[in-house]
């Protein structure tokens, strides 16, 4: 574990509180960074395990089949959207292992903004994600995937992309305070496959039954790959439902609604640990 080196927040008004807050998260989240340069193995298997899925999606399985034009533009928006998922494993057992260590109990102690710690790995969480985004980007472009409406809507479905992520993240967070220990982590991230697999990532809900269509078109992860597929210029496979009509809607709300409830029942969690 990397020294943390921090400084009691003395008297001031709200500027000089948020500025202890911002220095304090900053420290945790080099904390987390320097982490990668001891970890590299994890990092490169969070990055690889997407691509490969995509190319086997790709080239063996078929995903996008059916779908009008090209189904490598159907398939890689989805996959970007269901690498928003992956990793959140790693994150859990660094919660997790944390916690068994002590090691969160003594931030805890020392005079830091409390919630830093949480940030901290949020936010370093958050720049792996752009990583996989790119790469992935990358990966996309080079099976003959491309976008067609121009820079401001893809770097709108990016952020569609990460605001999805940021609301699985504390989601993550919170499982892992309270699974309490890693081995109870691989239990827990089971609850995140259904909704990466129950969703149109690799399939138009036209092509599924009736029921189950509708579930996948309600899925948060099916309204994020509509939405950037819309916004990318690539077929979308729409049903004509009021999901699919309104998937940039619920790109933004539902990813909204699940940091409206994981967020303050992470941080109260946390908040509860040692006491």
């Amino acid at each position: 574990m990397s020294a943390a080196t921090t400084t009691a927040p003395g008297p001031g008004g709200a500027a000089s509180r948020l500025g202890w807050a911002l220095a304090d998260s900053w420290t945790m989240t080099r904390r987390e960074l320097a982490h990668w340069a001891r970890q590299p193995v994890e990092i490169l298997v969070n990055l690889v395990f997407p691509v490969m899925l995509l190319l086997m999606f790709t080239y063996l399985v078929g995903g996008g089949r059916g779908v009008p034009g090209d189904p490598t533009e159907y398939l890689v928006p989805g996959m970007l959207a269901l690498t928003m998922a992956f990793g959140l494993e790693a994150t859990m057992l660094a919660v997790t292992q944390d916690l068994g260590k002590g090691v969160i109990d003594r931030f805890r102690s020392m005079p830091m903004v409390p919630g830093a710690v949480l940030v901290g790995r949020s936010a370093a969480d958050m720049l792996q994600s752009v990583l996989s985004l790119a790469v992935m980007t990358g990966v996309g472009y080079a099976v003959g995937w491309r976008w067609h409406n121009g820079a401001a809507a893809a770097l709108a479905a990016v952020g569609l992309l990460l605001l999805l992520r940021f609301a699985m993240l504390w989601v993550g967070i919170h499982l892992a305070m309270v699974a309490g220990r890693p081995e109870m982590v691989t239990a827990v991230q089971i609850l995140v496959w259904p909704v990466g697999f129950l969703s149109n990532v690799f399939a138009t809900p036209a092509s599924m039954p009736g029921w189950l269509g509708a579930v996948v078109e309600w899925n948060p992860m099916s309204a994020t790959a509509t939405a950037v597929r819309e916004l990318f210029g690539n077929p979308g496979g729409a049903s004509g439902s009021w999901a699919a009509e309104h998937a940039e809607l619920l790109a933004v709300l539902w990813p909204v609604a699940i940091i409206v409830v994981f967020f303050p029942l992470a941080v109260g969690k946390f908040a509860r640990l040692s006491r």
